[in-house]
């Protein structure tokens, strides 16, 4: 049974730069339960528990007129405190959809947040505030890619000493460095979530999209839909933030083994023949795609999919091979960019920026009838 915690979001909170005449807040009991881990023997006569994950159940106190719940699923170095206020004290999506009938779960990923982390195993990293404000929150300040200069969104100067920043920058946190191991945790604990709580549809969001896929690759009948907020990219790259074209990605879209028809091999360091594919537009990078004839996707292939990209991030210039990939895969990937939708001025962390409750009506519009094509967004 989970730890019943009672109703504690239901009083209005006012943040920085609200309106005092609203709460920003939607009436909702807690409960919160680990899924996932196992006993790990220190080589004496004790063990410690390790890999589990922390998720946190949010239900609207009206109820639910949503016959599935959504989970969220945070990025690097960040935890679940990213699905609830803003940094400048504005309503978050976990609340926005408990307004909008959904129940939520939000997670911290193992060995994050209140997953906790057992010294020794593995190393760990952390972003320092001038990478953060570099690649997500002051982008326009440093140019470093070709749509950077659009970035208007993010509320404050998304600099270090902007209390907003500093907001932000105080909940960013250590993480597992080891990609490898953080793919394969998060999707045992993202499998044994859904078998607790049953069907449900997945939000996540940047390094985040590799797990999404692992876990709807291990669970498919139980992802009813998926929404991609800018995954880590493109296939079997990660350009940009590592500065680097090296295969990270050695199945393509992760680390770790996805299910393929016919399979591939994990005897090697690169498990697909690829092949590079020039760059569809001005401002956007090439694309390494299966070599024909591709294999299929064959777990991811039931399952809808929506990738959403703004205008001025980093992903904007790529992000469009990862729905390529998937297409080419065999699953219904829809690629849903923000500036083409009229929606401008955002950055990687658009769920958080000023118009964060705009795209969500958008997305929400999606996850309530995945056979929606983006034109009708």
């Amino acid at each position: 049974m989970p730890f019943l915690l009672g109703i504690c979001i239901g009083l209005p909170y006012f943040g920085a730069g609200t309106n005092a005449s609203e709460p920003i807040e939607f009436p909702s009991s807690r409960t919160y339960f680990y899924v996932g881990g196992h006993y790990l023997s220190d080589g004496t006569d004790s063990d410690v528990y390790t890999d589990q994950m922390y998720v946190e159940r949010l239900t609207p106190v009206a109820g639910t007129s949503r016959s599935e719940p959504i989970i969220f699923i945070h990025g690097q170095a960040q935890t679940g405190t990213n699905w609830l206020n803003t940094p400048d004290g504005r309503e978050g999506w976990a609340s926005w959809f408990l307004r909008h009938g959904y129940e939520v779960y939000i997670v911290d990923q193992p060995q994050r947040g209140r997953s906790p982390y057992m010294p020794g195993d593995g190393t760990l990293a952390t972003y320092s505030a001038e990478q953060i404000s570099e690649l997500f929150t002051g982008v326009q300040h440093y140019d470093q890619w070709p749509q950077a200069h659009l970035h208007t969104q993010w509320p404050g100067a998304g600099q270090k000493g902007d209390p907003i920043f500093d907001q932000f920058y105080a909940s960013q946190i250590q993480f597992q460095n080891d990609s490898t191991e953080v793919q394969r945790i998060n999707q045992a604990g993202g499998a044994a979530l859904l078998d607790r709580v049953g069907a449900a549809h997945i939000i996540a969001h940047s390094q985040a999209g590799p797990l999404g896929f692992l876990i709807a690759d291990a669970r498919p009948d139980l992802v009813k839909s998926m929404v991609l907020l800018e995954p880590q990219g493109p296939p079997f790259q990660q350009r940009i933030i590592s500065n680097s074209t090296a295969i990270v990605l050695p199945y393509g879209l992760t680390s770790i083994p996805l299910t393929y028809d016919p399979p591939v091999s994990n005897q090697t360091t690169v498990h697909l023949p690829f092949e590079d594919h020039a760059p569809a537009a001005p401002g956007l990078t090439d694309c390494l795609l299966q070599s024909s004839p591709p294999k299929r996707l064959d777990h991811l292939a039931g399952v809808p999919m929506l990738i959403v990209t703004s205008e001025a991030s980093f992903h904007a210039g790529f992000d469009y091979c990862t729905v390529k990939y998937l297409q080419q895969g065999g699953v219904d990937a829809q690629y849903y960019n923000l500036s083409e939708a009229g929606i401008h001025g955002n950055a990687h962390f658009f769920f958080m920026e000023k118009n964060n409750l705009e795209i969500a009506t958008h997305v929400r519009k999606w996850i309530d009838d995945p056979s929606l094509r983006v034109s009708s967004l």
